[in-house]
């Protein structure tokens, strides 16, 4: 049997639309043998996950996708493999879990003062006790008819320098990386290729993820073309780091990335899971 791995997802446990039973249930259903689901700073939907897949005949991978700054910053990290039960893990994504909510407020207030009441009531109710994420925000404001998609709700709201977006200063690198490794997990970049970097700054960044115990590099995601996973097997090769592969699945309403719908690894580089 072919294995095919998907290695970032969300569910309601942060801004995916899918329970964590239901994730797995679809990943079943597009041939996903090895699944981990990895929610922004949370692992609340880690043990129904794990339920349905054994129910669903999927190996399971515990894990999170963590907020982190460097260099005044925002990256994302995953944690793949982790203890959903350790202690250091837990006591410290508590901290980001109050940042984000104090984030939402800030936002909300942006908003309102741009004439957009009842934000933060609204998101509070869409999150339904998960992670408010700002892809929360752009579903309000395009279900409200502020915005006619959720990416201009970031053109003309929520991205970097707009007019509702909040400036937050997350964990340190080296700190998650700690974490994640407290937790018996491998830290991973996510979607190397999305924070826009200079060759200089990229270098600079994989170089401190290295020294910091980082271990790992997303090649693949839903939407890498062939040019951006020959870049990225570059830096995995440069910086000795392993390869993971992750659709980053938020919900079914996006038909361009789904599930298990990833581009083969090739063959010249280590599989993150053989870290495992």
């Amino acid at each position: 049997m072919n294995e095919k791995y998907d290695l970032h997802c969300h569910s309601t446990a942060s801004d995916g639309s899918l329970s964590p039973k239901e994730v797995v249930e679809r990943a079943h259903q597009q041939g996903v043998t090895s699944l981990a689901l990895t929610d922004h700073d949370t692992i609340n939907g880690q043990q129904e996950a794990a339920e349905s897949a054994v129910a669903n005949n999927i190996n399971y991978i515990p894990g999170i996708e963590i907020s982190t700054t460097w260099e005044n910053k925002c990256f994302h990290i995953l944690g793949l493999n982790i203890d959903p039960q350790n202690a250091t893990l837990n006591s410290n994504i508590k901290s980001l879990q109050l940042l984000r909510t104090e984030r939402a407020k800030k936002i909300a207030l942006k908003l309102e003062k741009r004439r957009v009441p009842n934000a933060y009531e609204a998101v509070v109710t869409m999150a339904n006790g998960g992670m408010i994420t700002r892809a929360h925000f752009a579903k309000f404001l395009l279900e409200n008819s502020y915005v006619s998609t959720q990416q201009q709700a970031f053109d003309r709201y929520l991205g970097k320098g707009k007019t509702a977006f909040v400036s937050t200063i997350w964990a340190d690198l080296h700190d998650v990386i700690h974490w994640i490794n407290q937790a018996g997990g491998v830290a991973v970049v996510a979607h190397p290729l999305r924070y826009k970097l200079t060759a200089s700054w990229m270098r600079r960044f994989l170089s401190a993820f290295k020294d910091a115990g980082g271990q790992g590099i997303e090649i693949i995601t839903g939407r890498s073309s062939a040019d951006e996973i020959r870049k990225s097997i570059t830096f995995a090769h440069q910086y000795q780091l392993a390869a993971s592969v992750g659709s980053d699945f938020h919900t079914p309403e996006n038909q361009w990335v789904e599930l298990g719908r990833l581009a083969p690894l090739p063959d010249n580089i280590q599989p993150v899971w053989e870290l495992f």
